[in-house]
């Protein structure tokens, strides 16, 4: 699977907010950030990983650290998804291929039709922007507690 391995640095890359503001990668450095790709908004595993981060948000930020969700949905989705659930997590739209970059676009297979999709996966940068950790096939229950541990262990 071609993409970013722990070591590699942050891309320099761009993604777009959710009220169209551009957001770039690079910006992140100077503190750990946690960027986690998922496959679509408002969906059952995707809402309840959002909660998840956004139940532990103050968490991360007391941990020095920051956290982005990023799917190849619209930034209008993104707004009405997070209006929906309260979210308070930020959320990003991948125009760009940055999900490509980090090689979480992946073949996948649902009742043995194949096509291509998001690896639900989670990447721990550092504060100097080297990747610190990778967690990949990500299964939401306790995935947003595992990251909160990780990013306390960089401390």
């Amino acid at each position: 699977m071609a993409g970013l391995e722990v070591g590699d640095t942050l891309p320099n890359a761009v993604l777009t907010a959710p009220d169209g503001a551009t957001i770039n990668l690079r910006d992140y450095a100077g503190k750990p950030l946690v960027l986690y790709f998922y496959p679509k908004d408002d969906t059952a595993g995707c809402t309840r990983e959002a909660q998840d981060f956004t139940a532990l948000l103050a968490d991360f930020h007391k941990a020095g650290a920051t956290v982005l969700a990023v799917s190849k949905d619209t930034p209008a989705k993104h707004r009405k998804f997070a209006e929906k659930y309260a979210l308070t997590v930020p959320l990003a739209s991948d125009e760009t291929g940055v999900i490509e970059t980090f090689g979480a676009w992946v073949a996948k297979k649902l009742y043995g039709r194949e096509y291509m999709g998001i690896d639900r996966s989670t990447w721990l940068f550092d504060a100097s922007g080297k990747l610190a950790k990778v967690w990949r096939k990500v299964k939401v229950p306790g995935h947003a507690e595992q990251v909160l541990a990780a990013v306390r262990e960089l401390a």
